[in-house]
């Protein structure tokens, strides 16, 4: 009874970072990270590597245009709005995917899924830090961006169920639409506030002054994390079960993935922490590339599953890295630094599936678009390393 007291407490800490998990499940986990793992079955009767680049590209560029939206929102009130919008657009996306395969709808409903996906995530994470109720909320945030590891986690074991069962994609589409409509109800009821509250608008000026060198060259190098996530976020089943010996391995290495990401935010926020955040990005960075091209030089299938952990246990904290040190560094100015590091990202996101499947089909495998894919992000840890020796010392 008092557990039941807590969980429908809308002020209750936990309660909070719980509705704020479920929600990153729901848009994130559905609305975009279960295509990866629904793509090599979508391959064998629908989609075609090409179209499957597109759809994913398409998405990113939703996500990027929310995201950018997001940002420039102060008023809370219409914060709780743009939230639960959010949440219902990656359902209703997801039954679309579900009922029709019609090659139209389903760029629409990606590109909106993508804008659903970032009015939960951006607008719903700062509903969360609002309502938590520490002095010191750092920590707290990095247990709610545990909801991304768990969004891929999650949605994959359900999906793994449903076809366990004899289902079809399209059967697992409408039962992860379902799953949705279920449990977005606790974090719109928890995410929300008993009354109106009163804000006041906040405007910020474009303030060139933040733009250092030191800056420019961390936007860059974001640009370059975003293609380093999205090739393996998109990709990375049907990159395993590509390789010879380990087809059918690919749903096992995207959980895998999952599962490596619930506390990696945790674990390189307190490593930033303590050995500089500049210093900490470098490192993800490096062990990020070495797992892109893991599945280059190997089919051997325990690397492969450690690139998967590589992979899984880096691109969320890098996020969090980034974000972060841009908030060190803006001069109590975030939106015009956070909405530039973000612009970065975005359109590293939509680029990158674009010339993967490029690639893909003129060489018949992944292996020269995780290449490139790693030769990008190699170029951002050079230009970090460098930006540090220059401007840092």
């Amino acid at each position: 009874m008092k557990f039941l007291k807590i969980l429908l407490d809308k002020n209750h800490n936990f309660s909070i970072l719980l509705a704020g998990i479920i929600a990153l499940i729901i848009g994130v986990g559905v609305a975009r990270f279960v295509f990866t793992s629904l793509l090599p079955f979508m391959l064998e009767d629908y989609l075609t590597i090409t179209f499957a680049g597109v759809l994913a590209s398409v998405n990113f560029a939703g996500y990027l245009t929310g995201s950018i939206l997001a940002v420039f929102i102060k008023n809370i009130n219409t914060k709780v709005i743009l939230f639960r919008i959010g949440l219902i657009l990656s359902i209703l996306t997801t039954l679309v995917l579900a009922t029709t395969t019609n090659d139209t709808l389903w760029l629409i409903s990606r590109i909106i899924a993508g804008f659903g996906a970032a009015m939960v995530l951006v607008v719903g994470s700062a509903l969360v830090m609002t309502k938590l109720n520490f002095e010191d909320k750092t920590k707290a945030m990095g247990i709610h961006f545990s909801g991304i590891g768990f969004s891929i986690a999650i949605t994959d074991i359900i999906s793994k169920i449903s076809f366990n069962y004899g289902n079809t994609w399209q059967d697992t589409w409408f039962i992860l639409a379902f799953f949705a409509i279920v449990f977005s109800l606790y974090p719109v009821y928890i995410l929300s506030f008993d009354k109106k509250i009163k804000t006041t608008n906040t405007y910020y000026k474009f303030d060139t002054s933040l733009f250092t060198p030191f800056v420019l060259i961390l936007i860059v190098a974001y640009f370059t994390e975003g293609v380093g996530f999205v090739v393996q976020g998109t990709f990375l089943p049907d990159i395993i079960n590509s390789l010879k010996g380990l087809e059918g391995f690919g749903g096992l290495t995207w959980l895998v993935v999952g599962i490596s990401g619930i506390f990696s935010c945790i674990i390189w926020m307190r490593l930033a922490h303590k050995y500089g955040s500049v210093n900490i990005i470098i490192v993800a960075m490096i062990i990020q590339l070495i797992g892109i091209l893991i599945p280059t030089i190997s089919s051997n299938i325990y690397l492969n599953l450690i690139s998967g952990v590589l992979y899984g246990g880096t691109f969320v904290g890098l996020v969090a890295l980034f974000m972060n040190l841009g908030g060190k560094l803006s001069k109590g100015n975030p939106v015009v630094l956070m909405g530039a590091l973000t612009t970065s990202y975005g359109i590293g996101q939509v680029i990158a599936p674009l010339y993967s499947v490029v690639l893909i089909e003129h060489f018949g495998n992944y292996n020269y678009a995780l290449y490139l894919t790693a030769f990008i992000v190699f170029i951002g840890v050079v230009l970090l390393f460098i930006a540090k020796k220059c401007f840092l010392n």
